[in-house]
Parts: structure tokens; C-alpha cells; sequence
């Protein structure tokens, strides 16, 4: 992002990132427990940041870990052991209620859920220098909140040898459980560039 600051708190609408996050899962369900994994460096500048923009959103903070697995699994250690929870990118703020809703149905039905999307663009596979088409009916894109059975999440995360996995449902997937997809949705972007910014203040102006 070539920021001075942590992405997640930038400014998108007048607020930092990362309040539009929590306000979506708030939004659509006001007793959900929200867990919010930073680095112990970042809680007090967070801190700051909710006293000046009267962020009161209930939440409570998780250390976050050196990768995304140690900070799911700090978070984790802070849930009970039934019911379902959700893992979200604090990047992507676009969330939308009707997604989240899809996944925690289809989570509570299945054990886990994850939204993905078709590859639109054409792809090709590149091997030892050279590159070769690729069936991009075969691919997904997979977003974010994938949502789970916390026991399973919390059994394969006590499990799995390492620490540099994708996301959570390739950990979930190595305890030999099967994923299960739903529709994600194009709008939920993960800011990433600049550019990102600018589509998600205009998507929300919009």
C-alpha cells in the first residue's frame, strides 16, 4: 500500500477500514461476539482511533500472531467450544449482510462454509519457464467469512504440523473434513492497492 499507517486504518468514507468491517457483522446480527485479532503494537493506536471517531461497537481484541494461522488460533483459544464461528479478512469492508447470512446457513447445516467466485479472466499455468492454458471452469476465488463448527476449527487448528496455510479451510480440510462452497459475492473485495481504496469509497458512496 506504500501507507504510513496499517492499511486497516485508513480511511475509507471518513472512518478507518477496519470499523466498516465490524459494523457489517454487527449490523447483521447485534449479539454476535466479535473477536479482533491486531498486533499488541497496534491496540493502542486502535484504541485512539474508536475514541475519536466514537467507535462503540462491542469487541474484544486478540493478540495477533507472526501469520494469519497464530492469530485464528490466539482468537480462538478465546471462544467456546460449540456454536459456529466466523473468519473474516479485517480488509474487506464491503461484506454484505445477505453473505454473511449465506455462510452461518450453510455453516450450521454442513459444519463450514466458504464463499467463492468463477475466474472471469483467462488463465494459463506456468511450469519450469514455460506456460500452458488453464480450465478456469475448474478454479474458484475464494473470499471471506469462511465460517465453521468452532470444535472442528479448534480440533484441526490443535492438529495440523506448521503454520503457513492459505486460510482456514485448507487447515480445516488437512483434519479431513470437506468444504463446503457457496456464492460469494463480487462486490466483497480485500484491499490490497491503492486502487482498492478508491473502488471501495466509491462502491460505499454508491
Amino acid at each position: 500500500m506504500n501507507a504510513v499507517i496499517p492499511k486497516q486504518f485508513l480511511l475509507i468514507s471518513g472512518e478507518p477500514l477496519l470499523m466498516h468491517t465490524i459494523r457489517a457483522f454487527h449490523n447483521y446480527n447485534k449479539d454476535i461476539a466479535i473477536l479482533l485479532a491486531l498486533p499488541e503494537s497496534h491496540t493502542g493506536t486502535w484504541s485512539d482511533l474508536c475514541r475519536v471517531h466514537a467507535f462503540t461497537i462491542p469487541h474484544r481484541i486478540t493478540p495477533g500472531g507472526k501469520t494469519r494461522f497464530g492469530s485464528v488460533k490466539n482468537a480462538l483459544e478465546m471462544l467456546p467450544h460449540e456454536g459456529l464461528v466466523a473468519v473474516h479478512d479485517g480488509a474487506r469492508p464491503l461484506v454484505s449482510e445477505e453473505l454473511i447470512r449465506r455462510t452461518f446457513h450453510t455453516a450450521a447445516i454442513t459444519g463450514n462454509a466458504i464463499p467463492v467466485l468463477p475466474v472471469s479472466e483467462s488463465l494459463r499455468e506456468v511450469v519450469n519457464g514455460k506456460s500452458y492454458p488453464a480450465d478456469r471452469s475448474r478454479f474458484r476465488i475464494v473470499q471471506t467469512p469462511q465460517v465453521f463448527s468452532t470444535h472442528l476449527l479448534k480440533k484441526a487448528y490443535a492438529s495440523v504440523p506448521g503454520d503457513e496455510y492459505a486460510d482456514d479451510a485448507t487447515v480445516l480440510e488437512l483434519s479431513g473434513e470437506t468444504i463446503h462452497l457457496v456464492e460469494g459475492d463480487p462486490r466483497n473485495i480485500k484491499i490490497t492497492v491503492m486502487a482498492d481504496m478508491e473502488l471501495a469509497e466509491a462502491m460505499m458512496n454508491k
